[in-house]
C-alpha cells in the first residue's frame, strides 16, 4: 500500500478524490488536509463519508516525509504554494497537482492566461502535464504531474486524433455543470441564477484553451464555453467539414481502441448522463457526406479531475491505469 494524502480536501475536488481512494486496493488515505474544518471528521465537510472512514481533517501536514503521493485539490496559485511547501518540508515523493499552476511550462504563459505572475516557477521544469490518453505514462523518476483542466480534458479527446490532419477546422461549443466553478457561490454561478439558464463566457480566451493547443498542436477551432444548469458533468460537440479521403472512424480507433477509460460511439453522440459518476470519457461522432459531427461527454469531477488524478497516479506507480477505478 501506498500512503496518500489530500490537501485542500473539503471542496468538491477533495469530496470526489476521497471518494476514489476509500475504494482503492493500492493507495491508503492516511490525511486530509483543511482549514476551515480542522480537527472534524470528513463527514463534516461531504456527509456521504459519514461512517466509511475515522479519518479527522487536519489543518496542515505536520510530516510529509512519510507519504508516498500527496494530491493537492487547491485553487489556481494555491497549488503551486502548497507543492512548493512539502518541497521546503522535505518531501519528495509524487505530487498530483489539481490547480492550472503546473500546466504551462512557461511562466509568462501561465501569467497571460491566470493573471498573475507564477507563484513557483522554480519547479515547472520536473512537472509532467498528464492527459494519460494522449501524454502516456509519466517518464520513470516523476515526482511531480499537471492533472488537466476539465474542459481541457474533454475537448483535447475529442480533437486530438485530428491534428496533424490537414483541412479540418473545428467549431467546439461545450457546457459544463456548476460544480466546475467550485464550492463557493458567486454572481453567476449561484444556483437560483444558474437554474434554468445557459450562458457562454470567456469566449475567445478560456484559460483551457492553451492546453488544448498543447494537446491538439496546430488544429484550427474556435471555443464556446457555456455555462450549464446541472451539477456535475460537461456535455459538448465540434463540428467541422471533412476533407476528401479521410476516415474519421479510423481516426479515432487508431488513437483510443486500446484506451480503457475512452468508450467510442460510432454513428451517435454520447448523452451527458452515460459519464457522470464515471471515470470515463465518452465520444461519438455522426457524419453525413463532408459534415462532421463530434459529440463528447465526462464528469468534470472525475475524468476531469479526480479519477484522472488516480490514472495518474496508477500509471506513476506503474499499475495497471484503471486500478481502483473500475471493477
Amino acid at each position: 500500500m501506498k500512503r496518500a494524502a489530500v490537501l485542500h480536501a473539503a471542496g468538491y475536488v477533495g469530496r470526489s478524490l476521497i471518494d476514489c481512494l476509500l475504494v482503492h486496493p493500492q493507495l491508503d488515505l492516511v490525511a486530509a488536509t483543511s482549514r476551515s474544518f480542522a480537527g472534524k471528521p470528513l463527514g463534516a465537510a461531504h456527509p456521504p463519508h459519514t461512517g466509511r472512514t475515522g479519518l479527522v481533517f487536519s489543518e496542515t501536514l505536520s510530516d510529509p516525509t512519510n507519504l508516498d503521493v500527496v494530491f493537492v485539490a487547491a485553487g489556481h496559485g494555491q497549488g503551486a504554494a502548497a507543492t512548493g511547501e512539502l518541497r521546503d518540508q522535505g518531501y519528495t515523493g509524487l505530487v498530483i497537482d489539481m490547480s492550472a499552476d503546473f500546466r504551462l511550462p512557461d511562466p509568462a504563459a501561465y501569467e497571460a492566461r491566470y493573471g498573475a505572475p507564477h507563484p513557483r516557477p522554480d519547479l515547472l521544469a520536473g512537472a509532467w502535464y498528464g492527459l494519460p490518453e494522449i501524454t502516456g505514462p509519466p517518464p520513470a523518476g516523476t515526482t511531480l504531474i499537471a492533472n488537466p483542466g476539465c474542459f481541457a480534458s474533454a475537448v483535447s479527446l475529442a480533437l486530438h486524433p485530428f491534428a496533424g490532419v490537414e483541412g479540418f477546422h473545428f467549431h467546439v461549443t461545450a457546457v459544463t455543470g456548476a460544480s466546475g466553478s467550485g464550492a463557493l457561490p458567486s454572481a453567476t454561478t449561484h444556483f437560483p441564477d444558474r437554474d434554468g439558464n445557459m450562458r457562454a463566457y470567456k469566449v475567445f480566451g478560456h484559460q483551457h484553451e492553451a492546453e488544448i493547443d498543447r494537446m491538439a498542436p496546430g488544429l484550427p477551432y474556435a471555443f464556446v464555453p457555456v455555462s450549464g444548469p446541472w451539477t456535475a458533468g460537461i456535455w459538448g460537440t465540434a463540428q467541422s467539414i471533412v476533407p476528401a479521403g479521410v476516415d474519421v472512424s479510423a481516426l479515432f480507433e487508431a488513437c483510443y481502441a486500446d484506451k480503457p477509460l475512452i468508450r467510442l460511439w460510432p454513428g451517435q453522440l454520447p448523452e451527458l448522463r452515460w459519464s457522470v459518476g464515471s471515470p470515463f470519457t465518452d465520444i461519438g461522432w455522426k457524419q453525413s457526406s463532408d459534415r462532421l459531427v463530434v459529440g463528447f461527454a465526462l464528469d468534470n469531477l472525475m475524468k476531469g479531475a479526480a479519477s484522472q488524478a488516480i490514472q495518474n497516479a496508477n500509471l506513476a506507480f506503474d499499475w495497471p491505469e484503471t486500478t481502483g477505478l473500475l471493477p
